[in-house]
């Protein structure tokens, strides 16, 4: 099932190109890689279907849905979760309260002025929810700051799936991380997967061709080919223009 489209999107600032009639689909169960070179305009794509910036042309489809036009907040809200390049968690408060002001963000009760926000219970489950699935139980009274690069990444992975998305949006997730890291996070998009549909953004290519379902390859804000991973290591436009001709000896599958 198609949970989110791009549909000949184009966004322009001034002259420049950022992103040129680019038309892409997530599936649920499926990770699908964007890779290219930095100024592909990989980040810009996303941007545009989060919502934080509108396209010059083209259209976005949220689970069947003309989300064109929506607000982020709006397009979080109805199940589209987003995480950044640069870590943005709390870094003064604990993991839990970190998930569990994320989920507030989804179950807000603008009626309810009495009862303590800490004393929500669907925020509350949502959050714990959020942390067993990410392997950060164990973690839950540690301050954020306090977390290693790779559990501080999986922590924003947790804030996302607090609010209770189907769809993820990961802006260079395994960025950083050490080997060991790098595992933890790939099997956790495995497991996600099953259940939600994913869009990824990733410079490891060693990562991006063990997990992906599907890589679109983007230069210049075009995209160059889209197909499986096998098809992509063996396209001779690709290796030329991003992935080098020595592809087959770096990347084991």
């Amino acid at each position: 099932m198609t949970l989110l489209a791009a549909k000949n999107i184009s966004r322009h600032f001034g002259g420049l190109r950022a992103v040129d009639d680019v038309s892409l689909t997530v599936e649920r169960g499926e990770i699908h890689a964007v890779i290219g070179t930095n100024g592909a305009g990989k980040s810009t794509l996303i941007n545009v279907l989060c919502g934080e910036i509108e396209p010059t042309s083209g259209r976005v489809e949220l689970m069947g849905r003309d989300v064109t036009r929506w607000t982020q907040p709006r397009r979080a809200q109805e199940g589209l979760g987003r995480s950044y390049q640069r870590t943005t968690i709390f870094p003064n408060f604990t993991v839990r309260e970190n998930c569990r002001l994320s989920a507030q963000a989804k179950w807000q009760k603008p009626w309810d002025w009495f009862t303590p926000a800490m004393r929500c219970n669907s925020s509350a489950t949502a959050a714990e929810n959020a942390l067993q699935r990410t392997g950060l139980a164990s973690l839950a009274d540690a301050v954020a700051a306090t977390l290693s690069h790779g559990a501080k990444r999986q922590l924003e992975i947790a804030m996302c799936l607090a609010t209770a998305p189907q769809i993820l949006l990961l802006d260079e997730p395994l960025a950083g991380m050490d080997s060991e890291e790098t595992e933890r996070m790939l099997e956790l998009l495995n497991e996600l997967k099953v259940s939600h549909a994913i869009l990824l953004v990733e410079h490891d290519m060693d990562a991006v061709f063990r997990v992906s379902d599907l890589i679109t390859v983007m230069v210049n804000g075009r995209v160059l080919a889209s197909d499986t991973p096998q098809a992509i290591r063996a396209n001779a436009e690709v290796q030329e223009a991003y992935l080098g001709a020595h592809l087959e000896e770096r990347v084991t599958h």
